[in-house]
């Protein structure tokens, strides 16, 4: 690719800002149903599957027609309508929703099962979905405004561009974005499979890319979630699952592992394309990690593509720093014993033989993974350099957003600026031993 070429990509998010300020934005959905997380492509896919009675296709089938409780029946049900072209599921589904109070099941299948909804059937779930909007949101998190926006594009008309209009201008680019980009939003890895019902759904209905208000998060956001998980795999009795960062003790929550693998899933979905999402699916597409429990099936079809080709993970680097949500994950190596590091929101965790064990932030010691150094911060702080060899250290713990004075040995005194959560690199050349200090600039008091 030619250097006018790159220059013209990078610039593309900038300029479609810039074209957003100048044009009005229409917030109408305009296209006909089924509107929410299948829009053709996916649809044909699923045909796809279902023709060539894949391993998902079959798994899901087998679970469905032979009546296993799905612990989401509407979704499950109506994605089986959907599908296998099953005017009964669609039936069943649409049953169960007129029962239900979860306004995320309701609303998909309000929006998949149109074609057999009876006329006081459809008025009484169109009934829920007004009310659900009517009223102000009873939080502004990740999951509630997914299911606003859910209802929204299921609604269309002048409810749904009021709704869709105040997600996206008065939460997500106002509130939202804005603390992503500072690293001050905080949502768990839950929460991240609704960011992507989301992101979905605001394009799918009215084309806009909400990553746009923080590109450079959601650039460096899918070799994070790769490495953010810890090295050995779990065993259940359905499927192995890797296992995401968590906080706290006991055994994994496998719901929560369920929707990691979901929203991985989902991110490929939603920009095949880019370099950083085709290592996620290289990360994906091995057949142990398929999830075949009632819970993850559905979403392992929906957003599964087996003929999307993937790169090996094994050539991203082993170190990642999340400037942008202030965050560091370190592996030894992608074997499943390998040594792992996540510092993250002030809290470090440390994964070795085998064993998750949390890490004091007072801890003086250093720790190395692989040969990549994590000191502990302090606001007056030495630390050595002693190797002949290039060093990569990361200080962590430090204030946020923050200028810091850095001097070494026989060098004129540095500055440095810390991330949203405190850390600073150094990548040190070979110079032999000597003391780096760090501290906070003087200042002169007015």
């Amino acid at each position: 690719m030619s250097s006018f070429s790159r220059r013209t990509i990078l610039a593309l998010p900038a300029l479609a800002a810039g074209l957003r300020g100048q044009t009005e934005e229409d917030f109408q959905v305009y296209t006909e149903h089924p509107r929410l997380l299948l829009p053709a492509r996916r649809r044909r896919l699923l045909e796809r599957e279902r023709e060539r009675t894949s391993v998902r296709w079959q798994q899901f089938e087998t679970l469905v027609a032979g009546k296993v409780q799905m612990p989401e029946p509407g979704f499950a049900w109506a994605l089986y309508g959907q599908t296998a072209k099953s005017e009964a599921f669609s039936r069943q589904a649409a049953g169960w929703a007129l029962q239900a109070s979860d306004p995320r099941q309701v609303a998909l299948v309000f929006d998949w099962c149109q074609a057999v909804l009876r006329e006081p059937e459809a008025a009484l779930l169109r009934t829920k979905l007004e009310t659900l909007l009517a009223a102000p949101p009873r939080a502004r998190t990740l999951p509630v405004m997914r299911d606003r926006a859910f209802a929204a594009v299921a609604l269309g008309g002048e409810a749904g561009k009021r709704e869709l209009a105040a997600i996206v201008k008065g939460w997500w680019r106002a509130e939202c974005a804005p603390a992503i980009k500072a690293g001050t939003y905080r949502y768990s890895r839950e929460e991240g499979h609704a960011l992507f019902e989301l992101l979905h759904a605001v394009r799918d209905s009215i084309n806009i890319d909400l990553r746009e208000d923080a590109p450079k998060y959601f650039k460096e956001l899918p070799a994070y979630h790769i490495l953010s998980y810890y090295p050995a795999s779990f065993p259940a009795a359905e499927n192995e699952y890797r296992i995401p960062f968590y906080e706290g003790s006991g055994d994994p929550d496998l719901r929560v592992a369920a929707l990691a693998r979901a929203t991985d899933l989902s991110m490929v979905a939603f920009d095949t394309n880019a370099q950083e999402t085709q290592f996620v699916q290289g990360w994906l597409i091995h057949d142990r990690f398929l999830m075949r429990g009632a819970f993850g099936i559905p979403y392992e079809l929906l957003w599964a593509n087996p003929y999307q080709p993937g790169l090996s993970y094994y050539h991203l680097p082993l170190a990642m720093h999340q400037s942008t949500a202030g965050r560091l994950v370190l592996r030894s190596s992608w074997e499943d014993d390998a040594t792992w590091f996540h510092y993250g929101a002030g809290k470090v965790q440390v994964f070795e033989e085998g064993v998750r064990k949390d890490r004091s932030m007072k801890s003086p010691a250093p720790i190395d993974v692989a040969g990549t150094i994590v000191e502990f911060g302090r606001d007056n702080m030495e630390f050595r350099v002693a190797s002949d060899e290039l060093q990569n250290i990361y200080v962590i713990g430090l204030e946020a957003n923050a200028r810091y004075d850095v001097e070494l040995d026989d060098h004129e005194i540095l500055e440095c600026t810390t991330d949203a959560g405190g850390i600073v690199n150094f990548q040190f050349t070979k110079e032999g031993d000597r003391a780096v200090r760090l501290h906070k600039p003087f200042r002169l008091k007015s």
